[in-house]
């Protein structure tokens, strides 16, 4: 059977490989295709599509982006993104330098505790990476402070954690209208990481649908078989279509592989051609 991963991060946000060692990591995992996901970038597509235009791996260009639902934060996946439309990489700017300024104050918190973070350590010779949380988390195991970074987010960068600071809330309305304008397919990631019941999670479907929405990520590295049952039969339900990813990071989250999450997953081609013809 032939597999795929939908959901895929590199070094252009927080990742730890760089988008060709991804495609290589895909090829040696035997994967016929992935979609390259990063949050709030789409700069590590063109490298991984350069790349693999002579492999036999297909790359889908995507993203995911982060917005607010009910005060909560949620991500949506935009799969065959337009990469190359300027006014989508000033739409991403925007993002970007609301992002950029909470980093910020949170180096300035840490610091005045005496704790040796610097952008410069959380850039780690990618001036153009999106930093996220979890290259807060990568430093401070880096500099002694905490043990992994399973501690850094309990007691550090977590919600409700001295050092953490919520994200500016980019409105689902806008991110969504970024999706439906700039790519192909908007799907809902991880429903289940946002600690919501399955009765809400129904609700934001019905919800995001309406703004736009064409399918859910049913299979991903968090849920078991009947978990993802439970989300499939809600997006039949609401005429939603599935994906399946395993939200790779690479050593950021080392007990996660590409292709089969956390061992047992196997996302066969089917979802990608059926995403395919519905949307194309």
């Amino acid at each position: 059977m032939d597999l795929i991963d939908l959901h895929v991060h590199s070094n252009a946000s927080d990742g730890s490989l760089t988008p060709r060692e991804v495609a290589d990591e895909a090829i040696s995992m035997g994967l016929r295709a992935i979609a390259l996901t990063d949050h709030d970038t789409i700069d590590g597509i063109k490298e991984i599509l350069d790349y693999t235009s002579d492999k036999d791996l297909e790359v889908i260009p995507g993203i995911e982006l982060s917005c607010y639902y009910n005060n909560r934060e949620i991500h949506i996946l935009g799969f065959f993104v337009d990469y190359t439309n300027p006014d989508l990489q000033k739409e991403l700017s925007f993002l970007k330098e609301a992002r950029e300024g909470r980093n910020l104050k949170m180096i300035e918190l840490m610091q005045k505790d005496g704790l040796n973070i610097t952008m410069e350590k959380l850039l780690h010779g990618n001036p153009d990476s999106v930093i996220t949380r979890a290259h807060f988390a990568r430093v401070l195991v880096e500099e002694g402070i905490c043990k992994d970074k399973e501690v850094a987010f309990r007691k550090y960068i977590g919600i409700g954690c001295k050092y953490y600071l919520p994200k500016p809330q980019v409105s689902c309305e806008t991110a969504m209208n970024i999706l439906t304008k700039y790519s192909k397919g908007a799907f809902l990631a991880h429903p289940l990481l946002y600690h919501f019941g399955y009765k809400q999670i129904e609700e934001l479907l019905t919800y995001l649908k309406t703004l736009g929405l064409k399918g859910v990520e049913v299979y991903h590295s968090s849920n078991n078989m009947y978990e993802s049952d439970k989300l499939r039969s809600m997006a039949l339900k609401l005429g939603l279509l599935t994906s399946g990813g395993s939200d790779f990071h690479g050593i950021i989250k080392p007990n996660i592989k590409m292709g089969i999450g956390r061992g047992g997953m196997k996302i066969p081609m089917r979802l990608l051609d059926n995403i395919k013809e519905v949307i194309a």
